[in-house]
């Protein structure tokens, strides 16, 4: 059996899905699965033994640059993808909807039109799996899986799964420390009001005695790495880092600390410790806690069907808070 499964972005939303592939390896080892993805995160799924194939399109890159030749180009390309038993979106989104209908395959699956953040998306396929959207986005993942499939595995078994990233590359850390655990603070976030103050991440190395990293992935973000070095100079910047680099580092740092976003994602992935500090977006929905990794939550009374934009709460979590919860992963 050869199928196909269209999660396009973002990097945490795919890492999310990703856990799918050990399960789907453990029941059928003979299955071929591809995976159509954006460019952009192409490297995440590089060199993972379960994926046959990763296809690229560059949806958003047309989009980018208003560029009807470029869609055009890259849905006729995805046209000629295949041919599929089975295509699976696990994304629900129009654009992916339309891509995967468009993959040559008798059977399209996705969620239906009560369960996906696009409603319109499910008259894309001829046939829908239905699993509320304010549900945990993990278990959602893993449900649609087994109802394309008939996998036998049952979600409780999400909580003893195998890392599931991949590089091919180790990472020499010149700042990782042999005496001290090395926490790894993520700063950013690709929406302002998800990430956590500058001066809280300073606070916090002030009070726990480890050594830091801190990454980036652009000028923005290397400027508020850089404002949290400048309120506490202990702290260690990393270079720009590559998906495959990044993944090499987090495999060597005793905890990551951030808010919701696709690296703090990734510890969860590697069973790596983590925090993931939650204020605008649903914790419960957005994370899949662990006895290593946690999650806290602002007060904030979050619908994960209309997401307040101005909703900046996660800087209403105390710093003692996260402190005392590293305390005790560590």
């Amino acid at each position: 059996m050869k199928i196909a499964i269209v999660k396009l972005s973002a990097l945490g939303d795919i890492v999310h899905s990703m856990v799918v592939l050990q399960f789907i390896k453990s029941s059928y080892q003979q299955i071929e699965i591809d995976w159509i993805v954006d460019e952009r995160f192409k490297e995440l799924l590089d060199f993972h033994p379960d994926i046959n194939k990763v296809h690229v399109v560059r949806i958003k890159e047309a989009k980018q640059k208003k560029s009807l030749f470029l869609l055009l180009k890259e849905l006729i390309k995805v046209s000629k993808l295949g041919p599929y038993d089975l295509v699976i979106d696990m994304q629900g989104l129009i654009k992916s909807a339309v891509i995967s209908r468009l993959i040559p395959s008798p059977i399209t699956i996705g969620f239906d039109k009560s369960s996906s953040r696009e409603s319109l998306s499910s008259v894309f396929y001829n046939k829908t799996f239905q699993y509320s959207y304010k549900e945990n986005i993990v278990e959602r993942n893993f449900g649609l899986i087994k109802f394309a499939l008939g996998l036998p595995s049952k979600k409780e078994e999400i909580i003893n799964k195998l890392p599931f990233l991949y590089s091919s590359e180790k990472y020499l850390v010149n700042n990782l420390s042999s005496l001290k655990k090395n926490i790894l603070l993520i700063p950013s976030a690709s929406i302002i009001s998800k990430r956590y103050s500058p001066i809280k991440l300073a606070e916090l190395t002030t009070m726990l005695d480890a050594n830091y990293l801190i990454i980036w992935g652009n000028y923005e973000e290397k400027k508020l790495a850089e404002e949290v070095q400048a309120l506490s100079p202990k702290v260690n910047i990393c270079d720009e880092l590559s998906i495959q680099v990044l993944i090499s580092l987090i495999l060597q740092v005793d905890l990551v600390i951030g808010p919701d976003t696709g690296p703090t994602h990734m510890a969860w992935a590697l069973n790596i410790p983590s925090i993931t500090l939650f204020g605008r977006t649903p914790g419960y929905r957005n994370a899949y806690n662990t006895k290593i990794n946690k999650i806290i939550e602002s007060h904030s009374e979050v619908n994960p069907l209309k997401i307040d934009k101005q909703d900046y709460s996660i800087n209403d979590i105390k710093v003692i808070e996260v402190i005392k919860l590293a305390q005790d992963l560590l």
